[in-house]
């Protein structure tokens, strides 16, 4: 058995999971903002958790953000500011005294789904996380591809291929050319503002497209295109044989069916038989695959 802990802008959820992939323990806290407070609420988890099994068993923690290859601080994670710039991983080793595993929010979703969950059956399974941000993991053969930076997965930074790079370059506005500046939610939001005046959530905005409003179906078509052209990138480099979707936003997707034809317009050959999937622990796989980080140690 493992323990797996999610540390996120708001809460530090964990679990222990059994080696049947049973979960026990789940519980949840709210998230400090001082970077020296979550290092000793973790701590505090594991201690009390241990003290009830009466022994040691591995910890993995998944986290926003990256750790650096050159100075193992924490980098990119914009919603967790205090974790940026400091040495997560080794704090934490050293405040419970012994190895840690840490890796990214969703490199872990990925792992989890990809182990136990609905990509369980495919080899190569890339994790798009769709919510405030654009994100997500890679993992081949069961393992999570870090790559020689520790930012494969991270799709959303790339540029929306349909743009002038070299016009953003001049303007020096290289963040608004992102797929992220497209396809998160608080994008979404923006675009719906800018086109027609109106300040509504991605939610929202989601509903109506459902409900047949003009408007909303306008932007949501955009949406889809946006998010065909992206994907086709992936598929091109990678062809992975199953997407699998996690964030907030991506509840509100069900045009599957659609994306795969979409996504044929922009592969190379013209064709895609790979498959797009929800996930099936939903916001519980990344304390799922934090848990799973550690399965191949002994204490």
């Amino acid at each position: 058995m493992q323990i797996g802990i999610d540390v996120g802008a708001t809460k530090i959820e964990y679990i222990l999971l059994h080696d049947n992939g049973e979960e026990t323990n789940r519980s949840r806290i709210n998230c400090p903002t001082d970077y020296s407070s979550v290092i000793k609420n973790i701590k505090e988890i594991v201690t009390k958790i241990e003290r009830d099994l009466k022994k040691k068993v591995p910890v993995g923690v998944c986290h926003p953000g990256i750790h650096s290859i050159e100075t193992g601080l924490i980098k990119n994670s914009p919603n967790c500011d205090w974790i940026n710039n400091k040495p997560f991983q080794k704090d934490l080793r050293n405040a419970i005294g012994r190895e840690i595993f840490c890796e990214n929010d969703a490199n872990c979703f990925t792992l989890s789904e990809s182990i136990d969950g609905n990509g369980k059956h495919y080899k190569i399974v890339f994790g798009i996380i769709l919510g405030s941000g654009v994100g997500g993991g890679l993992v081949i053969d069961k393992k999570i591809v870090s790559g020689a930076n520790g930012i494969t997965g991270e799709w959303g930074h790339n540029q929306l291929p349909r743009l002038n790079i070299n016009e953003l370059k001049n303007k020096k506005k290289l963040r608004d050319g992102e797929i992220e500046s497209f396809l998160s939610g608080l994008s979404l939001s923006r675009i719906f503002k800018e086109k027609f005046k109106k300040n509504l959530t991605a939610e929202k905005i989601f509903g109506l497209y459902r409900n047949h409003d003009i408007e909303a179906e306008k932007i949501i078509d955009i949406y889809k295109e946006n998010l065909a052209i992206s994907l086709s990138s992936i598929v091109n480099i990678l062809d992975p044989d199953a997407f699998v979707f996690g964030g907030g936003l991506s509840n509100e997707i069900d045009f599957f069916g659609e994306m795969q034809n979409r996504i044929k317009k922009y592969v190379a050959g013209g064709e895609y038989e790979g498959v797009f999937l929800k996930p099936k622990f939903g916001d519980a796989s990344g304390v799922r695959g934090a848990a799973r980080l550690g399965r191949t140690a002994n204490y």
